[in-house]
């Protein structure tokens, strides 16, 4: 399954991607998560790389195989303590997938994918698996991104490129009305209830400070 991962991540790292990064955080700590990645931009050459047996050495997979291993995950995830309701939205046509799930803290939610992760890299002792990406006091959420530089440096020229044309951003929405951020590219909505901090792809893989926040909202 390592293979796969790694494979998949070649197919979505060759390609002009918008990335969704929505979390909806109730006083309570519960919410919901949504991340849909849009690769439509490049559906031409992903049909392309997926009629190949690899590239730079690694296996391609076949699309069959990304279609059960997207259920398989789906599955391990609904397993989880504190998550449920994990919905999967796949379009194999312009591939487009989104991912929705409940969660009762922002703990079972990191959790939750931290233990996805651990069942399958071959490091289990990674420092990265240790960090937090989500903390909630109540009144207080801080979210990182999670640091994929290492991969971008990798990449020929040509698909950092690609990368650079798309768009990740990243949603904070709260039943409360926010009183600050701390990173100034911030955008709060008109009810104050929501923010919105916006780069491209490439930057946010080269520097993932640039969506670093902390939100906080009042009592």
């Amino acid at each position: 399954m390592r293979i796969f991962l790694i494979s998949f991540l070649v197919l979505l790292l060759s390609s002009c991607v918008d990335i969704w990064d929505d979390i909806t955080l109730h006083a309570d700590g519960s919410g919901t998560y949504k991340y849909t990645v849009n690769m439509s931009a490049s559906k031409i050459k992903i049909n392309s790389i997926l009629a190949l047996d690899s590239v730079d050495g690694k296996r391609i997979p076949k699309l069959p195989e990304i279609k059960e291993k997207i259920e398989y995950y789906r599955n391990k995830l609904e397993e989880k303590e504190g998550i449920s309701n994990v919905k999967v939205e796949s379009n194999y046509d312009d591939f487009i997938f989104k991912i929705t799930l409940d969660f009762e803290s922002v703990a079972d939610l990191q959790n939750g994918i931290r233990e996805i992760i651990k069942e399958e890299i071959k490091d289990k002792n990674d420092p990265a698996l240790d960090e937090n990406w989500l903390t909630w006091d109540g009144k207080t959420l801080t979210r990182v991104v999670p640091n994929f530089q290492s991969v971008i440096h990798k990449m020929n020229a040509e698909d950092q490129e690609k990368l650079k044309k798309g768009k990740y951003t990243c949603v904070s929405r709260f039943d409360k009305p926010i009183l600050k951020c701390d990173n100034p590219q911030a955008r709060i909505s008109p009810t104050k209830v929501a923010g919105l901090i916006e780069s491209n792809t490439y930057s946010v893989g080269t520097n993932p400070s640039l969506l670093k926040s902390t939100f906080v909202v009042s009592n």
